[in-house]
């Protein structure tokens, strides 16, 4: 059985990797900002366990709320709160603009 993949655009991946570099640095940016330290962030890196507290991951959703113009946790879907990176990363990803 075939089954149909959907082939992301050039557009789609420009988006992807805009999204995915705009929450790396906004995580590096609040972290700087808040005085924690951090280790190296990747995608399996587990948002309550990454060095940041709550506040921080609250400004890091507002402020990337303010710059991408989308906020995927309160746009009605259901979805539960991000665990890693990749999961934050992959909300803001597939969120409705």
């Amino acid at each position: 059985m075939l089954i149909a993949t959907h082939e992301p655009k050039k557009g789609e991946m420009e988006n992807r990797m805009s999204i995915r570099s705009t929450v790396l640095a906004k995580i590096a940016t609040v972290a700087r900002d808040q005085r924690k330290t951090i280790g190296p962030v990747t995608g399996e890196t587990r948002l309550l366990e990454s060095g940041l507290d709550s506040l921080c991951i609250a400004i890091i959703v507002a402020e990337l709320e303010d710059e991408l113009g989308i906020d995927p946790l309160s746009s009605g879907m259901e979805t539960e709160f991000p665990a890693t990176v990749a999961d934050l990363i992959e909300l803001y990803e597939n969120a409705p603009a």
